[in-house]
């Protein structure tokens, strides 16, 4: 239970909250040493999202219940592309797990543009900056079978990389009804000094989500309504999330491993603020 609970807190993308001002009293006063964990983002049209937590001292015990100490709802947290600046509001999401984000309203990312980030928290000030690169368009994704009387298949994807630029990308996929986030797929982070040509295909494999009900599978299912997601990254977005996925594959607390923890951008904290550009595309399987 205590290393589910470590990989909780950590698992950014998706899971990190605060429960109440009390807890975080609590916290503050017990665990000086912990550091505040942090999952932002901002893709190409859509708002800014941030996502917060405290790290957890490897000696702490942790159950169902202590875990709620750890996640932070009561941060200033400001976004600003030089000319405009937000202070994002806390709002719940019912659909996720944990279900609380700081999300904008009025900012929308572009291609192009900087963003600085600010999170204000008792005693500290945490900074990050980031930038959204250009959006490579996916080309097509299907669905395939190794044989047509299987129920089960991959996605297949194919995009062309652009010649002139240099491109670091995620893979991520949602399964709809029953992932309420896009989850980063296996092995989907890529660098193009490794394509041996402009037009890419491969296999998409789909990625662990932490709190599935159901045991992990790596293929989809006949039925599936799959939504598949091509997101452009720096070079520090690459670096952080190839971390993630390491710790992911070795089984490891990616807080405190033994000789490694996970790249970070944040200054005075853990975690990653990024843009992203994005190109998703739908998939609607058929039911035997």
């Amino acid at each position: 239970m205590k290393r589910f609970c470590l990989l909780l807190v950590f698992f950014l993308s998706i899971w990190m909250i605060s429960i109440s001002c009390s807890r975080e009293d609590y916290v503050k006063s017990v665990e000086g040493e912990s550091k505040i964990v942090v999952e932002g983002w901002i893709e190409q049209g859509d708002v800014p999202q941030v996502i917060l937590s405290r790290s957890i001292p490897i000696n702490t015990v942790i159950d169902s219940t202590t875990i709620l100490d750890y996640f932070i709802r009561s941060a200033k947290v400001t976004v600003t592309d030089g000319v405009n600046e937000e202070v994002l509001s806390l709002k719940s999401d019912e659909g996720r797990v944990p279900p609380y984000v700081y999300y904008g309203s009025k900012m929308i990312g572009e291609v192009g543009k900087s963003y600085s980030l600010k999170i204000e928290y008792l005693n500290k000030i945490i900074e990050a900056k980031t930038s959204i690169p250009t959006v490579v368009n996916i080309k097509s994704a299907d669905y395939r079978k190794v044989n047509i009387s299987d129920t089960t298949g991959f996605v297949y994807l194919e995009f062309n990389d652009p010649d002139l630029e240099k491109n670091y990308y995620q893979i991520e996929t949602r399964v709809d009804e029953v992932e309420p986030i896009f989850v980063p797929s296996l092995y989907g982070n890529l660098n193009d000094d490794n394509f041996i040509s402009r037009s890419v295909s491969l296999q998409v494999t789909r990625g662990i989500y932490v709190f599935s009900k159901t045991k992990y599978k790596p293929y989809f299912t006949d039925g599936d309504l799959i939504y598949v997601k091509l997101r452009t990254m720096s070079k520090s977005g690459f670096d952080f999330w190839n971390s993630w996925q390491n710790e992911i594959i070795n089984g490891r607390n990616p807080i405190f491993p033994a000789n490694t923890s996970l790249k970070s951008n944040i200054k005075g904290g853990l975690g990653a603020w990024e843009g992203y550009g994005q190109s998703t595309v739908s998939i609607q399987t058929i039911k035997k």
